[in-house]
């Protein structure tokens, strides 16, 4: 049985990530935006969101509902909840993060103002292009970007940049900006406005670039993760801490250092730079996507730019169509594409692994349904089969 401090530490770990999402509480659990909507509830140490739609939030926000008015007075005459406003929002691989993403975070505030201004690291994970885990970045970030900390958001929920504009919509607001680098805001902006009105509903949706950077700069100018990646690899720290904002001491730049190369596992398996860090040897890349080593169709990949996962329909002479789950079309050049090896996983760290696609998902959604029988067929074969070409 757990012991009472242990409910306190886990309470108390989800009511700040409520406060740094400007949540209040009300009820057992239970969290309110500022125009009054309840938006998640508290289980054990995480804030899980609460689709409003469903029984439980309309239950709760007719017993709870609201924000707490004080009386009307002469002197203060009594406030409706508006609902409305604008939120800003940087969805991002930061991996690592670096003196670039600062220039991304700074240009975000800016366009924020005094508005709302959500960061949200991607929880995309693997040894080659993304070897830092969430846990390990958020808190980096927070002190490399320390003036941008409380934006910075470690939510488990939001996987791709559709997860974080439907959170936006649940939360009320009507106009959404989405900073993003000036390579990326035709792939963002297409795919916001084309399901505005689908899966979240906004009046305006600006996709706002973060400004030029030329990767193939010197110096500091020119640092990318992708030179970072590199640099951690060809155990190269002097290249790699110049690309480290200031605030982040010399002892913190070692340590991010080492985290880096250990999970890139470059120390004791070598690397192919190709993998690590595509835009710096191309030419391997298209040999390997040509070929067929990599991407093939009716494979599962993920889209490291938006989060995206979805099957290859098919394959350009540089880029791939691919179709989500929820028949989400998106294009991706190879460059900015990882296959989705967690499909192979039934468990993660000793849990079963939830992630669309695999053993794990199939036996927690069979787990959901009383009396149901499991199926030969996985959930990730089904969703292939579905879109084979006959």
């Amino acid at each position: 049985m757990k012991r009472f401090s242990s409910f306190i530490t886990e309470a108390s770990k989800a009511a700040e990530m409520a406060k740094q999402q400007g949540l209040t509480a009300k009820g057992p659990g239970y969290w309110f935006n500022q125009a009054g909507k309840l938006v998640a509830k508290t289980e054990g140490d995480r804030l899980v969101r609460v689709r409003p739609e469903s029984p439980e939030a309309q239950e709760v926000q007719q017993e709870y509902g609201g924000t707490q008015q004080r009386p009307k007075t002469p002197q203060e005459p009594q406030q409706e909840p508006k609902e409305g406003g604008e939120v800003t929002i940087v969805f991002g691989r930061f991996n690592p993060p670096t003196v670039g993403h600062e220039k991304l975070l700074d240009a975000a505030a800016q366009a924020a103002g005094k508005g709302t201004l959500w960061v949200f690291p991607s929880r995309s994970v693997d040894s080659k292009k993304n070897p830092l885990e969430p846990s390990q970045k958020v808190p980096v970030m927070r002190k490399m970007f320390p003036k941008h900390a409380e934006a910075i958001k470690d939510d488990s929920d939001v996987k791709t940049i559709f997860d974080a504009l439907k959170m936006a919509d649940a939360d009320g607001f009507k106009d959404v900006q989405i900073v993003v680098g000036s390579d990326r805001v035709s792939e963002f902006d297409s795919l916001a406005q084309k399901y505005n009105g689908e899966l979240y509903n906004f009046d305006n949706i600006t996709t706002i670039s973060a400004g030029d950077r030329d990767a193939d700069a010197e110096g500091v100018e020119g640092m990318s993760a992708s030179k970072m990646r590199k640099a951690a690899a060809d155990d190269d720290f002097e290249t790699f801490s110049q690309g480290i904002p200031s605030a982040l001491g010399d002892s913190a730049k070692k340590q991010l250092f080492n985290t880096l190369r250990k999970q890139m596992k470059v120390t004791t398996e070598g690397f192919n730079l190709w993998e690590i860090a595509p835009k710096f040897d191309w030419k391997n890349l298209r040999e390997n996507y040509v070929s067929g080593n990599i991407f093939k169709m009716d494979s599962l990949v993920e889209n490291l730019n938006t989060g995206l996962v979805g099957k290859v329909l098919r394959r350009g002479t540089n880029y791939l169509i691919c179709v989500t789950e929820d028949n989400i079309m998106f294009k991706s050049w190879i460059r900015d594409i990882k296959e989705y090896t967690e499909v192979k996983m039934a468990r993660v760290k000793g849990k079963p692994n939830t992630l669309f696609g695999t053993a794990g998902y199939l036996k927690n959604a069979e787990a959901a349904v009383p009396g149901q029988t499991p199926k030969k067929e996985s959930f990730g074969m089904s969703f292939i089969n579905k879109y084979r070409k006959k």
